[in-house]
């Protein structure tokens, strides 16, 4: 298909960190939250693909065709036939990297709605299809899910590609993310610290808190605790986060709907009255020497919007 972007066309990109897993809901859930990164692409007359990166990541991640926004725009066109124009891309980044909190993702999120708006008028994406190409990208779709469509979201696998579907939070559930100031963890080392299977009693335990999750977070908040209880991730991968570990015991033990965001290091508490944050913001200040930081959040009901600026002049 041929395909004709006006130099000068720009589009700005909003995209929601996000939190996966919310304890028991392993690879299935998650949820998007109210800090976000923000990318501006233009189409140039040169070829190729530049990128100005500012803030988190600045410095560290590719400037090229091989940034990961850029990678997911790429195959976003490819989906349609389209070959990429000349782009520059503007990344501001506020999402922590390789802290639990769907960086990557959403890095591939804004790489397929970068390219929904800059295709507008030529080819449609229909939300499906978003969902999916995201999904190739990340490999699994519970940080995509969020991240596109915002809001508390379960995803799931099926012969015809990804799905998802979107709740809304009891708006009695307030949120605090705890993140470290100098720790990461690599998804891939996460997953590998899980076995291939586990016993039967632990799948029976966690499939009981998942669905008792649903109900905490929409309808009745005050069974968050028991709600994120887990057996089946966070136990297998404690030992190469133990600071982490440490910070998540303390305070389940203080009653606190503790859980590990995403793949780590950092820790989401679920609390079932805004007054608890300021309980949980004093442990994390305490702990580790003061290394981790507090931040009280909702969840982001819009998920990532795209829309086109004023054109630049040729």
């Amino acid at each position: 298909m041929s395909a004709k972007i006006p130099v000068g066309r720009r589009v700005q990109v909003k995209v929601p960190a996000t939190t996966a897993n919310l304890g028991p809901g392993f690879d299935t859930l998650g949820m998007a939250l109210t800090i976000g990164d923000e990318l501006i692409v233009t189409a140039v007359k040169a070829s190729g693909i530049t990128v100005d990166v500012h803030g988190v990541g600045a410095g560290e991640v590719a400037t090229d065709e091989t940034n990961l926004i850029a990678r997911s725009l790429a195959h976003a066109f490819a989906s349609k036939g389209i070959p990429v124009p000349g782009l520059h891309f503007e990344a501001h980044n506020v999402i922590p990297h390789g802290r639990g909190l769907g960086s990557s993702g959403a890095a591939i999120v804004a790489g397929v709605m970068a390219a929904k708006g800059l295709l507008e008028g030529i080819v449609e994406f229909s939300s499906s299809e978003l969902l999916a190409l995201a999904t190739d990208m990340e490999g699994h779709p519970d940080n995509i899910a969020p991240s596109l469509f915002g809001g508390l979201t379960i995803a799931w696998m099926t012969d015809q590609g990804p799905k998802h579907k979107k709740l809304s939070v009891h708006r009695g559930v307030s949120l605090v993310v705890a993140v470290p100031d100098d720790a990461s963890m690599s998804t891939s080392l996460a997953r590998s610290l899980q076995p291939e299977t586990v016993p039967h009693k632990d799948a029976i335990f966690n499939l009981s808190r998942s669905a008792l999750l649903i109900a905490a977070l929409i309808q009745s908040p005050e069974l968050l605790f028991e709600a994120t209880e887990d057996r089946l991730h966070q136990n297998y991968r404690a030992s190469a986060m133990k600071d982490t570990d440490a910070l998540l015991q303390s305070l389940r033990k203080l009653g606190f709907a503790a859980v590990v965001s995403g793949a780590g290091p950092s820790v989401l508490v679920l609390c079932s009255d805004p007054s608890q944050r300021l309980g949980v913001a004093e442990v994390v200040a305490a702990h580790a020497g003061g290394k981790w930081t507090s931040h009280m959040l909702t969840v982001d009901e819009r998920g990532a919007t795209v829309e086109e600026l004023p054109a630049l002049a040729d």
